[in-house]
């Protein structure tokens, strides 16, 4: 199936403790149907000394969320909105919203 949520794509979460807030997909995780998105579900973790980190110590990530509990932003209007799917002339397949039918990529 193809991907309707994209690293990249600005995104708002419509469920759970960070509902209403806005951010972009910084990673996807097809086969767990997880996303993670900037500044969203910070978790808080105990981190061990190692070469690349000297320091440790508690340091902030991003969790994955499951991508039902987000929607891609409309880049026109800037709401969230559904994502469906489009064949242009050329043969090429491209994603668009269903509110605006706006072009997502390409």
């Amino acid at each position: 199936m193809a991907a309707k949520i994209k690293k990249g794509d600005h995104v708002m979460v419509i469920a759970g403790k960070d509902k209403g807030r806005k951010g972009e997909v910084l990673k996807v995780f097809p086969k767990e149907s997880r996303i993670v998105v900037k500044g969203i579900k910070m978790v808080k973790r105990h981190v061990r000394p190692s070469q690349a980190d000297p320091e440790g110590g508690i340091k902030q990530f991003e969790a994955p969320i499951h991508v039902s509990n987000v929607a891609h932003l409309d880049p026109k209007e800037g709401k969230p909105t559904r994502v469906g799917f489009k064949v242009l002339k050329d043969g090429k397949k491209v994603r668009v919203t269903k509110k605006s039918g706006e072009v997502i990529d390409g």
